[in-house]
């Protein structure tokens, strides 16, 4: 995951989307049909290539989760990228199932890596309130909430969870991984000629499960099964509660990945690649 580039090889940038419905999330695994994988054996195909050329992204999404604003990197040959950049796009359009798309490959500036250079994720989750259910032609990326919802309560909740805190307590903890995240934004709204209610999340990086377990909790607030102050409480102890729900992973789309000025790209990957404390924390 080097951000320097060996010599004769091309980094790529690939803006991309997909349904995730019948993926098993990004990262590839044997015998499931994963985002990752498919890409990676469109691009070997259509360039002819005897290997893998493997793939990082900006950030791994969970089985059922969609994408329009997706982002990886591939090294490429330089001779390879040079024969097939012109036609990749229809060549992988043409190989690849519908339900997944590479929208923009161009060549990199120099110091850009998809996951580290990146400054932050802006996430969606949509749900639906109306008595009767969700529209049918929207229900593979809508949720659909069986109370009520409080929009008003929802974001007195969420004004409280933005900033840099320690998000143990919304995330499934992974070794040697720190769950320090900095949330910009936790907003919802409501369309009220849908129905749909849609909550904007964007943070520097999200740990797993992070978006999920947020909306669980917004949605506990919505309908009246806990006070405004209780995700913050929650968020507060630092460790997992029962009673923070998950919610399923078809409501979520992630929709922006953004990216600094060319000339700081390498110098954000370093930032990025820092394991952070909180002001205060102690170092062990």
């Amino acid at each position: 995951m080097s951000d320097v580039v060996e010599p004769g090889f091309v980094r790529v940038r690939l803006d991309l989307a997909y349904d995730g419905k019948d993926f098993s999330g990004w990262a590839k695994q044997t015998a499931r049909r994963t985002v990752q994988g498919e890409i990676e054996d469109a691009l070997r195909t259509v360039t002819r290539s005897s290997r893998t050329y493997d793939l990082t992204v900006a950030g791994r999404t969970d089985a059922g989760v969609h994408a329009r604003g997706q982002v990886a990197h591939v090294d490429l040959p330089a001779e390879v990228w040079a024969e097939h950049a012109e036609k990749l796009l229809r060549r992988l359009a043409g190989r690849m199932a519908p339900d997944v798309r590479v929208w923009r490959a161009a060549e990199a500036p120099a110091g850009f890596n998809a996951r580290f250079s990146a400054l932050w994720r802006r996430y969606a989750y949509r749900v639906a309130d109306r008595p009767g259910g969700v529209d049918p032609l929207v229900r593979g990326h809508v949720l659909w909430h069986d109370r009520p919802l409080d929009v008003a309560a929802m974001n007195a909740a969420a004004a409280r969870m933005t900033g840099e805190h320690d998000f143990a307590a919304y995330c499934k903890k992974r070794e040697g991984a720190t769950t320090i995240r900095t949330l910009q934004k936790l907003r919802w709204v409501r369309d009220e000629a849908s129905g749909i209610i849609t909550g904007t999340v964007q943070a520097d990086a999200f740990c797993h499960n992070m978006v999920r377990a947020l909306v669980g909790a917004m949605l506990f607030v919505g309908d009246g099964r806990r006070p405004d102050p209780w995700p913050a409480e929650v968020l507060a102890a630092g460790v997992r509660d029962p009673g923070v729900h998950v919610v399923r992973p078809h409501g979520l789309t992630l929709e922006e990945v953004a990216y600094p000025a060319d000339e700081l790209l390498a110098a954000r990957a370093v930032e990025a690649r820092n394991v952070r404390t909180l002001p205060g924390a102690g170092c062990c």
